[in-house]
């Protein structure tokens, strides 16, 4: 069994908390460390877990390190717990800068520990749905819109919520950034609350992101195109829609009735709607187990340092072109 400690109990802390709670038969929840009292002392009653008066305490006294804390302390945290040789899983973004990033990608080397990041919609039962469906998108739409809230506001709307989408579609995308182009507006922070991106990939896919933290609604979709389908992923809803499209030869094992018509300069093709099989899952809480299952395993993680870096490059690729 791993002894893990929280960084940061603030409403995404306390999530995390609950989720290790019930993965008590692969960790022992050590205690947190946070620096706000007020928080401190609810969350230390609230749980019964002990408070840590300092970082270096709690990371001399577990195994794996899970930073909530607010993204400009990431680096700080990061760096110390991979220094004593501990596992890190780290929210998104990675780290405030890119420079940050770089470095913990080189101590990691040094070090030979185990990082992940907290890109939880790579476990989002939308997205779990196509992982044995074969994807070479072309065309993507992404939107991601959320009412206001205070939280997440320390950095843009590009990091905070556009950047889940950059790690969707950059997982399912192998190929090399050939061209950005974007535009944000700043409305009630100091940074960008609406941003819109153009990414053009080497293969001459395109993708559109569409993010905004100031809606009058919630909306998570990504939408995919490729020769032979459509594939719509509701992140929201927790559901994926996939429409395939079939010459006359190869319907023949589908019922008719599943089946509609659709006239085409080249003849008759043939449109299957399917909505894919999800199963229920928490994925806060599926992503610390599969962290933990790497470690046992000696494997590397899904979202690890490098594809957090990535995500991370592409958002600042976008940033800089808001701000030219």
């Amino acid at each position: 069994m791993l002894k893990i400690g929280v960084f940061g109990v603030g409403h995404l802390g306390k999530i995390h908390l609950r989720c290790i709670w019930a993965l008590a038969d692969v960790y022992k929840l050590v205690g947190f460390y946070d620096p706000n009292d007020e928080v401190a002392v609810k969350v230390a009653h609230e749980f019964k877990i002990p408070r840590f008066d300092s970082a270096e305490s709690l990371i001399e006294a577990v195994d794996v390190v899970d930073i909530v804390a607010p993204t400009p302390v990431h680096h700080k945290l990061a760096t110390l717990a991979i220094q004593y040789n501990r596992h890190v899983f780290i929210e998104k973004p990675l780290t405030h800068t890119l420079a940050e990033a770089e470095a913990l990608i080189l101590l990691q080397k040094k070090h030979n520990v185990f990082v992940q990041i907290g890109h939880v919609e790579r476990f989002n039962p939308a997205f779990l749905a196509v992982e044995e469906v074969a994807l070479e998108p072309m065309f993507v739409e992404a939107h991601r819109l959320a009412m206001f809230n205070p939280r997440g506001t320390d950095v843009s709307v590009i990091l905070d919520l556009m950047i889940h989408d950059l790690d969707i579609v950059l997982s399912l995308v192998p190929h090399e950034v050939a061209q950005v182009h974007a535009s944000g507006v700043a409305v009630v922070s100091d940074t960008p609350d609406i941003a819109n991106a153009r990414v053009e990939f080497a293969n001459g896919c395109v993708a559109n992101f569409t993010a905004s933290r100031i809606s009058m609604k919630n909306l998570r979709k990504v939408r995919l195109f490729q020769k032979d389908a459509y594939i719509s992923m509701d992140f929201l809803e927790k559901k994926t829609d996939i429409i395939r499209l079939y010459d006359a030869e190869n319907t023949l094992s589908i019922p008719k009735e599943n089946l509609m018509t659709l006239n085409t300069s080249s003849g008759k093709k043939y449109l299957e709607l399917q909505q894919a099989k999800t199963e229920p899952v928490n994925a806060i809480q599926m992503e610390l187990q599969t962290f933990a299952d790497c470690i046992h395993r000696n494997e590397m993680p899904k979202v690890g340092l490098q594809e957090g870096y990535r995500a991370m490059d592409l958002a600042y690729q976008i940033l800089s072109v808001i701000s030219d």
